[in-house]
């Protein structure tokens, strides 16, 4: 799953994010969700999230 739609995010999952400094890079960063923070249903570039250390970004991956 790629992360763009908010109902296949859901706290406590493991996850690769890209942080926004890392956009053009793409550089991902994996953690584990502690709260989402976009409210729509769905988003393009990925569902913003906070992870456990507290850095935020968008999901790119949902790893099982």
């Amino acid at each position: 799953m790629n992360g763009q739609s908010r109902s296949d995010v859901q706290t406590g999952l493991l996850v690769n994010i890209v942080k926004k400094q890392h956009q053009r890079s793409g550089e991902l960063t994996q953690g584990v969700v502690s709260k989402i923070l976009t409210n729509s249903r769905y988003h393009p570039h990925g569902i913003k999230v906070r992870l456990e250390d507290g850095t935020v970004g968008r999901v790119k991956e949902i790893l099982t």
